[in-house]
């Protein structure tokens, strides 16, 4: 079965940088576009970044463009996003998932998930 694991989320203050990367397995990793979201206590789950099957596409919501940078190995079945510059509202739980569906803005675009990861923004 398809299982992702993200890992790497923290406490940081405004302005750090941190880097999260999500491990999957069960599928064949490099024939589907990965995404990254977001999601806030109370909120829905928002759309973050998605990078295409071999990496040569990225796509970044505006409030992260510039600042995020999303990326691949798929000789390791990773795809991890480096967060700089940080702010206080990219504080969230982080989700890496598999596209499925037509878009890919949309989490329900995105069939699997993992557990998530808390990444906290102090001010």
């Amino acid at each position: 079965q398809v299982q992702l694991v993200e890992s790497g989320g923290g406490l940081v203050q405004a302005g750090g940088s941190l880097r999260l990367s999500c491990a999957a397995s069960g599928l064949i990793f490099s024939s589907y576009t990965m995404g990254w979201f977001r999601q806030a206590p109370g909120k829905e789950r928002y759309f973050v970044a998605r990078i295409s099957r071999f990496g040569g596409n990225t796509y970044y919501s505006d409030s992260v463009k510039g600042r995020f940078i999303i990326s691949r190995d798929n000789a390791k079945n990773t795809v991890d996003l480096q967060m700089n510059s940080l702010k206080p509202e990219d504080t969230a739980v982080y989700y890496c998932g598999v596209l499925t569906g037509l878009g890919g803005s949309s989490q329900y675009d995105y069939n699997y998930w993992g557990q998530g990861t808390q990444v906290t923004v102090s001010s």
